[in-house]
């Protein structure tokens, strides 16, 4: 089976993990599942998928770290700043050192540079992995946000580390002053990219929109191209293409708020982003999986420090290693949130503020919620094949397997831990949401009401029709003072969440009978498939928003 058969295979992989995911008796991690469906796709002898590691570095990690910014909440990342750059920063450094030098005691065999290639690869996180962990068991979302901003930032921050320790495995030297130097350069020119980038396509795609008008699929694309623009003129000017697709993200969540975008252009892109999303975080798994059996049997077999020199143990010995590992990034990352939040504590205290100790068991769930993912997969296989003078890069088969077996462990203990460690925890209710999405909805419908006054009747207009657009006025004005409490009493601005519901439970019922009246007429020839498609297509962007409004 060639190639393309194999990548065809993966993608069905990715979609039947969906459905399995939902019907095994155990909770277990979507990814987990993929990297076993990888593994069967494997066992099947199809000749194995091939890629250039640059080039699956970018096809991959652009558009993920992109929409990563994008869709942060900005609010969450701003309020716990502190917190999430203590994990994002300063957890990075501490795991890159401690974890390298655990990896070359463990490994004296292993340059001291490609053990901290190693560590900096493993010390991204990935929440998308947590999060389908987290499916039954659901994290706080307090603590969810937390660890979706230190994952935004701990992925270019870690990439950055991973970036320099191979090039001094490359050179053979290393200098602090100027890593410190070029990592100044790689990090704010790499942000400013990723700015300058997004605005200026924003402000081009504006323009043409405004001069010659656009296809209706034509944002989409030029979203889709984003990141990768991004990424490329990062690294043209030796700037950091990870940090370029970042910062990339978080600005065009601002461009976004301009809302200069159609309805109908912003739903469409949200679709095709989630597909985008969920495909490629499933091939990666898959592929992890597909590969697994080849990586296993190099790293067995693999010379670690040069020609003639390689380490006569077997798998067990492998999987004992990457245990070790696998548990000292637990430790490392334990006591690091341990201790930096008991700093964080006094420091609050001393200048007369109340300090936020959370409680043991969100500590250990922090802990084990540093699952490693897609991030570290895509960043180890980028390790150079061989080194400037020719000779094999030292230790990469060994370095690949192990990155891949943590990987596989921080699923399997998180899937086990998480649940129990945070089954049964109560927690005080986040009212502060609630307010906040009730003050929304009351100024919205408010604004609404007074538009609905303000507003003229549609020009042609005709005086014999005045009584339809009152009706219709009134009826619209009705919808939106049930939304505000009832008859216009705002007063109670918590009924505002029990009518919406109301009016979604009442809504979505009559357009599924909409919806089948038109398909049937469809079906019986009584009106043509042209216009059942447009009229449900209506009907669907409606229902989208109704469902969208159900879910808290």
């Amino acid at each position: 089976m060639g190639e393309v058969g194999v990548v065809l295979a993966m993608l069905l992989a990715v979609v039947a993990s969906g459905y399995l995911v939902r019907l095994l008796p155990v909770a277990l991690p979507l990814p987990l599942v993929q990297i076993g469906l990888g593994v069967l796709i494997a066992s099947m002898g199809w000749h194995p998928v091939r890629l250039d590691p640059h080039v699956f570095f970018i096809l991959f990690l652009p558009p993920l770290l992109f929409l990563d910014g994008w869709r942060i909440p900005k609010v969450g990342l701003f309020r716990d700043k502190g917190v999430i750059l203590q994990l994002a920063l300063g957890l990075v450094l501490f795991t890159v050192l401690g974890a390298g030098f655990l990896i070359h005691w463990l490994i004296p065999e292993l340059p001291l540079a490609v053990s901290f290639a190693l560590a900096a690869i493993l010390a991204p996180t990935d929440p998308v992995a947590v999060g389908s962990i987290a499916a039954r068991v659901p994290i706080p979302p307090r603590l969810m946000h937390i660890l979706e901003g230190e994952s935004l930032l701990n992925d270019a921050s870690g990439l950055v580390c991973f970036r320099f320790a191979v090039a001094a495995a490359l050179t053979g030297s290393f200098s602090l002053s100027s890593a410190a130097l070029t990592f100044l350069w790689v990090a704010l020119a790499g942000i400013a990219a990723g700015v300058l980038v997004t605005l200026a396509m924003a402000g081009v795609q504006r323009l043409l929109a405004k001069r010659f008008g656009e296809e209706p699929g034509a944002p989409i694309l030029l979203n889709l191209l984003l990141p990768f623009g991004a990424y490329l003129v990062a690294e043209h000017i030796g700037a950091s293409g990870i940090l370029a697709a970042v910062a990339a993200g978080v600005t065009m969540s601002y461009v976004e708020l301009s809302g200069r975008a159609l309805a109908t252009t912003r739903v469409r892109r949200n679709v095709v982003w989630d597909t985008v999303q969920f495909a490629l975080n499933g091939v990666m798994f898959v592929l992890l999986g597909e590969q697994l059996p080849a990586i296993v049997e190099n790293a067995v077999r693999a010379a670690v420090a040069g020609p003639g020199l390689a380490l006569p143990h077997g798998f067990w010995w492998l999987a004992g290693h990457a245990l070790a590992i696998s548990f000292g990034l637990i430790a490392l990352r334990l006591a690091w949130v341990w201790v930096s939040l008991r700093l964080s504590t006094a420091a609050a205290r001393r200048q007369g503020r109340e300090g936020l100790m959370p409680r043991k068991r969100l500590i250990l769930a922090t802990s084990l919620a540093g699952v490693r993912g897609a991030i570290t997969l895509a960043g180890i296989l980028t390790l150079p094949l061989a080194l400037p003078g020719g000779e094999p890069f030292p230790g990469r088969d060994l370095a690949v397997f192990l990155a891949s077996a943590v990987i596989v462990i921080s699923l399997v203990v998180a899937s086990i831990g998480l649940p129990r460690v945070l089954h049964g925890l109560e927690l005080p209710p986040e009212t502060a949401l609630h307010d906040e999405e009730d003050r929304a909805r009351q100024a919205a419908a408010l604004a609404a009401l007074g538009a609905i006054d303000g507003a003229g009747p549609p020009q042609p207009f005709d005086a014999k029709d005045a009584d339809l657009h009152a009706s219709a006025a009134e009826q619209v004005r009705g919808m939106y003072q049930h939304r505000l409490g009832g008859a216009g009493d705002s007063s109670h601005p918590g009924r505002a969440r029990v009518a919406e519901e109301a009016e979604r439970h009442y809504r979505l019922a009559a357009l599924a009978a909409e919806r089948q009246v038109l398909l049937r007429m469809a079906r019986n020839r009584q009106i043509s498939d042209e216009t059942a498609r447009r009229l449900v297509r209506e009907i669907d962007l409606v229902e989208a928003r109704y469902q969208g409004t159900g879910k808290h």
